[in-house]
């Protein structure tokens, strides 16, 4: 009877820790300390898209934008200096004629596919791979620590002509926030239409400790 109670115990508590097991997150890792002045951190999204809400939309075509930006600070006496930024967005789509997932990022002018996935899983997987963001503490006098921030939104219907050119390596300002969307009315329903189908953005926060370079 103990073993039994012991055992239905450790049941419970596995099945407690899979959803924090699945819960999204962001990730930053501080490069070793001989490369601390050469190289930025790696930075990368855990779980984004487990959100059942997130998962429908993409399913019913609506492309998901992960937008990243990490942040160097240095901190001395009372206030922190913000020192530099780095940004980059990565777009997922789901193509319901092969029934497959479409990867890509954009950072700065240069458009990567991240591949074409049959299974979400499978895509999943290559948006949690590590980039490294290009941005490294070079002075040695102060103390420094890296902030990242990732916003993940559903883009509407409408913005699917820039996600496609986007996906085929293409450059448009639509994607990089320059588009013109018509007027402040017509981005207010757009907007109110993707809250209701509960696709609000969602953003995540990291800080790394604070650090000086060798």
């Amino acid at each position: 009877m103990r073993r039994r109670i012991v055992l239905l115990i450790a049941l419970g508590l596995a099945g407690n820790t899979l959803p924090a097991q699945r819960r999204p997150r962001l990730e930053l890792v501080v490069p070793a300390q001989a490369s601390l002045a050469m190289e930025g951190p790696e930075v990368r999204g855990i779980n984004v898209l487990a959100d059942r809400e997130m998962r429908d939309l993409l399913r019913n075509g609506f492309p998901a934008r992960l937008h990243y930006r990490v942040e160097l600070w240095s901190t001395s006496g009372w206030f922190d200096d913000l020192e530099g930024g780095t940004e980059w967005d990565v777009v997922v789509r789901y193509d319901a004629l092969d029934k497959s997932y479409r990867l890509a990022r954009l950072e700065g002018d240069r458009v990567t596919s991240l591949g074409r996935y049959d299974q979400l899983r499978d895509a999943e997987r290559a948006l949690e791979q590590p980039f490294r963001a290009p941005i490294a503490a070079r002075g040695r006098a102060r103390r420094y620590y890296y902030r990242a921030v990732l916003s993940v939104e559903t883009l509407s219907l409408s913005d699917l002509d820039e996600v496609e050119r986007w996906l085929r390596g293409e450059l448009r300002p639509a994607i990089r926030g320059q588009r013109n969307p018509g007027t402040a009315l017509t981005r207010g329903v757009r907007t109110l239409f993707i809250r209701l189908l509960g696709g609000e953005k969602r953003e995540y926060e990291v800080r790394s400790a604070a650090f000086r370079p060798a």
